[in-house]
């Protein structure tokens, strides 16, 4: 499968274009970018085409990989979609329902395969507790904190402008849904959303098995501070998600394997477009929470 890559900021740098270009599956075949300066230090780097056109990386590519700001990825992939092109995507899938909508309704009307990049359903030791975990009834409630430090350290994401309207709800929100929809069953509904310290929320969830879950989310941590865990409390006891001996470029490669085998067989990942527009409609209504609470 030729794979192009769209972006050049710091995550396709650090996580994508080493993830595909190590891939034995993938054969990695140019980038396009905003900056074509970046683009043409990116390709030279990884010995691929650089794209001034983003219409002719799509016309000799099988697939794509998107590492661009979540409004840019989703008018992005409705293109590639109805190109034929097969989807690595990044979370959040979208800013709005309506953008998510539109790219999982171009994926299934182009029939092409879509994974999204949660990062922990990529890694091997939060993968097999996720699945051990969806296997077990009774789930009674789980305690999700998602806290990061972009905004109180060095990191190279602290001036993304996205983040920076949008805060941890739309960018750790996802990882942290990831981890409990499989395991805790749909949101039926979002009982309360609260703000605390800078951009970290506060939200209270309803799930479908009839557990609730709550989440502390943040990009405002003291380092010192900064981490995620995931627990849960039912029947069997209690259980802790496992931290992970991977990294993001291995969890992507892992990604990209999915891609292949949902291209090959047209059976859908279950982090696929779909999956990625309900988190999205999720994170939406508790946005709506959160303005409410403020008004």
């Amino acid at each position: 499968m030729r794979i192009g890559l769209l972006g050049t900021g710091p995550w396709a740098r650090t996580a994508y274009a080493p993830a595909l270009a190590g891939h034995t599956g993938l054969e990695f075949a140019g980038v396009w970018g905003r900056r074509p300066d970046a683009v043409t230090a990116l390709a030279e780097q990884y010995d691929v085409a650089a794209y001034a056109d983003v219409d002719a990386l799509l016309a000799d590519v099988d697939a794509v990989a998107v590492a661009l700001p979540p409004s840019v990825q989703a008018e992005l992939a409705v293109r590639a979609a109805r190109a034929g092109r097969h989807l690595l995507l990044d979370k959040p899938l979208a800013l709005s329902v309506a953008e998510g909508r539109a790219v999982a309704e171009a994926v299934e009307r182009a029939g092409v395969a879509s994974v999204v990049f949660f990062t922990a359903r990529f890694q091997k030791e939060p993968e097999a507790w996720i699945e051990e975990q969806a296997a077990v009834a009774g789930w009674f409630t789980a305690r999700a904190q998602w806290l990061g430090a972009v905004f109180t350290s060095d990191s190279p994401f602290a001036a993304s402008p996205w983040r920076r309207e949008k805060g941890a709800l739309w960018d750790v929100g996802p990882h942290a849904l990831s981890v409990l929809l499989p395991v805790l069953g749909d949101v039926r509904h979002v009982v309360a959303a609260a703000h605390g310290p800078a951009d970290t929320v506060h939200l209270v969830l309803d799930h479908a098995t009839g557990a609730s879950s709550t989440l502390t989310l943040s990009l405002s941590a003291p380092p010192a501070a900064a981490g995620a865990d995931v627990e849960l409390r039912g029947e069997a006891g209690l259980t802790v998600l496992p931290g992970s001996s991977q990294g993001a470029v291995p969890a992507l490669a892992r990604a990209a394997d999915a891609l292949v085998r949902a291209a090959r067989t047209g059976r859908p990942h279950s982090c696929d477009a779909a999956f990625g527009l309900r988190v999205t409609e999720i994170l939406a209504a508790a946005e709506a929470r959160l303005v409410g609470s403020t008004d």
